[in-house]
């Protein structure tokens, strides 16, 4: 049955929504496809839904393809297999919980490993029933802070997430190959770029994981890459660090007095002026910024670490979080507040230090502080320093790593830079923005050893199993696709993933338009082709013509005044071109314009059956 634009459950808008900041948001809203509900949450209308069930096959397919069985959850969960693993607390305010009437825990799932373990656990308790895979399409609940650019990160949201179960860890390497190389063909199928990224596994655990990234200017991450072929995510990009020094020819570390210096630029301005080098000025890579970071951790511990890097770089919190050195699971880091200041009265501020106060020694040294102190890589043995002293007004000058101070450990935490050296040596590294879109992870035995998932090998000896996990955002997904594919006038879909093979618009009063109009329906139906028929009568051209536009079919056949000479007009949005047709020609033209579009994702439309 064909969409009659007369019945059909759709409102078009002109103005755009008030919190909309990107596009898809934008437009997907206008057009009538989504309408909020609460922040982060939205209604699916039925030309929306067209568009996701599309979205959907095309997953379900190269999942499958891939070997996978479907299953579908509860989004409603109980707690005890999430605090068995640790993420009850782990995942912190970003779960939703809730107490039923007897005050049993439970959660609307983030995410589901915990129960496909169980469920194999249940059903598998031998070597021969491995391999396997599982996925299912769900829906999940985040309960983020600041819910934002509509579908791109949202509270309730729609999730493929799969799931490999493998007796060894080669088992789990073939599968993360097939799995990866689905969501190769997806992302290829469904016409959105992307790009691979190396990235950290975070809250999710286990070894290695990827990012899928569709680049883009109003995506959340930052990722790099360089002209030899590395990417990663900010967070998973590790520094080139210097080679050891020897320090054996350098001068003792020395306390001079450098008042009214509490920033690296000021430092480094007294710095020449009062104790110039003879080789070169002094720079703010030179110096060592010592910056305190409140850490708090998952079960709400708060924790004050400071972090020891080159002047002339910032600390990336996001980095400092993903790093796993700052604490397990969801952590949140913040910089010190004046109250935590305060709380640490050995804390100079402006003049912090990690070498030998005037009083006690300090960060670094044995009985020092008690706060841990993590360095940057660039800090390497025999490196030398200009810092605080401790003290207000001093600095320490020649203070050198491994010799007058150590740290509790290593953090990737400073900024990355555009130019900053890749570290498989393909060269400069280059900056760019993205929408995470998907993930594959190796877990491991993370989970399964968490909550008892074993079988009997071939000897009848017990074996932990080893998982990985395959996640792909349906609904970003789907932001993404309007985002790539829209111009000014509105949405352009991909003839494949459209709510409609083609648009029928009739233009005009006259009984004749809409009697060609129902005809050419008629016959496109009749060929499989799905239409969307502007049947209304007393809406104007102009309005109809916009609404086309935004709403985004890219096949259009327009019956109106060409009738006359025997003539509709069939267009295409996504070129922008447009023809004159004969009436007799228009139902072949129109059918071989739209199975043009479906070879462009390589298929027919029979691929795309939903």
């Amino acid at each position: 049955m064909p969409l009659r634009m007369s019945s059909l459950f759709v409102r078009s808008l002109k103005e755009d929504p008030a919190d909309a900041e990107v596009a898809s948001h934008r437009l997907l809203h206008r057009a009538g496809y989504i309408r909020r509900s609460a922040p982060g949450i939205y209604t699916w209308l039925p030309l929306g839904l067209g568009v996701l069930r599309r979205v959907e096959t095309v997953i379900r397919q190269e999942i499958e393809r891939a070997g996978s069985q479907e299953v579908h959850f509860p989004a409603l969960l109980p707690a005890e297999p999430y605090q068995e693993s640790g993420r009850w607390e782990a995942f912190g305010d970003l779960l939703f919980s809730l107490q039923d009437r007897k005050e049993n825990d439970y959660l609307l799932a983030p995410t589901h490993e915990e129960v496909f373990t169980l469920l194999v656990k249940d059903l598998c308790g031998s070597y021969k029933d491995l391999p396997l895979s599982l996925y299912q399409i769900q829906t999940k609940y985040r309960d983020e802070a600041r819910p934002r650019a509509g579908l791109l990160r949202g509270r309730e949201f729609i999730m493929k997430d799969a799931y490999s179960f493998d007796l060894d860890d080669a088992g789990l390497d073939a599968s993360y190959q097939a799995m990866r190389e689905a969501y190769i063909r997806i992302y290829e199928r469904l016409r959105l770029p992307y790009v691979i990224v190396e990235a950290t596994p975070g809250a999710m655990g286990g070894a290695g994981t990827e990012e899928f990234l569709y680049p883009s200017p109003v995506g959340e991450d930052t990722f790099v890459r360089t002209a030899g072929g590395y990417a990663a995510n900010v967070e998973a990009v590790t520094t080139v660090a210097p080679e050891p020094v020897d320090w054996s020819d350098l001068p003792a570390a020395h306390v001079e007095p450098t008042p009214d210096t509490p920033t690296i630029a000021t430092l480094v301005d007294a710095s020449n002026r009062l104790q110039p080098r003879q080789d070169r000025e002094w720079t703010a890579a030179d110096t060592l910024k010592n910056v305190v970071v409140a850490v708090t951790h998952a079960n709400g511990e708060r924790e004050i670490v400071v972090i020891g890097l080159p002047g002339d770089r910032e600390v990336d919190l996001g980095r400092a979080e993903g790093t796993g050195r700052l604490g397990e699971g969801e952590i949140a880091v913040e910089p010190a507040t004046e109250a935590d200041l305060a709380a640490l009265p050995q804390l100079v501020k402006g003049y912090i230090g990690p070498g030998e106060s005037l009083d006690a020694p300090f960060l670094g040294l044995e009985g020092g502080s008690g706060l841990r102190y993590l360095v940057d890589p660039r800090v390497a043995p025999g490196t030398r320093w200009v810092t605080g002293a401790n003290q207000h007004g001093h600095h320490v000058f020649d203070l050198v790593y491994g010799r007058d101070f150590t740290a509790d450990g290593l953090i990737e935490a400073s900024e990355v830079r555009a130019g900053d050296p890749a570290p498989d040596g393909s060269g400069p590294l280059e900056l760019a923005r993205g929408v995470e879109i998907g993930q594959v992870f190796k877990l491991g035995t993370k989970y399964a050893e968490a909550l008892g998932l074993t079988v009997l090998d071939e000897n009848g000896k017990s074996r932990v199993v080893t998982m990985g996990s395959y996640g792909v955002g349906v609904s970003r997904v789907l932001a993404c696709i309007a985002e790539e594919h829209h111009d000014d006038r509105g949405l352009i879909w991909p003839q494949h993933l459209a709510p409609a093979d083609v648009h029928i618009v009739a233009t005009g009063k006259d009984a004749e338009v809409y009697e060609t109009a129902e005809s050419l329906t008629s016959q496109l139906e009749q060929q499989g082709v799905r239409v969307l028929y502007d049947d209304r009568p007393k809406t104007s051209p102009g309005v109809k013509f916009g609404d086309a536009e935004l709403l985004g079919v890219p096949t259009v056949l327009v019956v109106g005044r060409g009738l006359k000479d025997g003539s509709v007009e069939l267009r295409n949005r996504a070129d922008g071109t447009s023809r004159d047709v004969p009436v007799a020609d228009a139902v072949q033209q129109t059918v071989e314009q739209v199975d043009a579009g479906y070879a462009l994702a390589g298929g027919t439309r029979a691929d795309f059956l939903v």
